[in-house]
């Protein structure tokens, strides 16, 4: 796995063992099934991936309530998805799309059952004053980088 931060800009990779097309719709539509805990913005039950351009990425509360945070901007199966990043640098939701960064994802097939997927989570500045935290934090270990770990778990315990 490799992480890099010019900048507004955190970039991250890792490789899986699974096809192209079993690696993208785990990411996506079972996102639920590696997302750590811990990354969410309040108690959650479940998170919903819907599957298209304009389509919603949230939480479903334990109380019953919805955590919308981010919107798919781009849905290419098997090989590109991109989606708003709408959470300030306090953890709160950002209601200004203008002030929202971007989540890029590409899978790239390294054979039949073996999938590279790089991350770019870009303009991050656009959050404003305190962006630098952001981007810090989904750099560090706990972030991106766990994420994508969780993520290879998941597809691991799959075979």
């Amino acid at each position: 796995m490799t992480v890099n931060s010019p900048d507004a800009t955190v970039l991250a990779s890792v490789v899986v063992d699974a096809s192209i097309d079993i690696a993208f719709s785990v990411f996506t539509e079972d996102i639920g099934s590696w997302w750590p805990d811990e990354h969410h913005l309040a108690p959650t039950q479940s998170m919903v991936f819907e599957p298209r351009v304009g389509g919603k990425i949230y939480d479903r509360l334990k109380d019953g309530g919805e955590c919308r945070w981010s919107t798919v901007l781009a849905y290419e199966p098997p090989t590109r998805v991109v989606f708003s990043w709408a959470v300030s640098p306090q953890w709160q939701i950002e209601t200004d799309p203008d002030r929202a960064s971007e989540v890029e994802v590409h899978f790239i097939a390294e054979g039949d059952n073996r999938t590279r997927v790089e991350l770019e989570h870009r303009k991050i500045d656009r959050h404003g004053d305190g962006w630098e935290q952001t981007r810090d934090a989904v750099r560090s270990d706990g972030g991106w980088p766990l994420g994508l770990r969780r993520f290879r778990q998941r597809l691991s315990s799959a075979s």
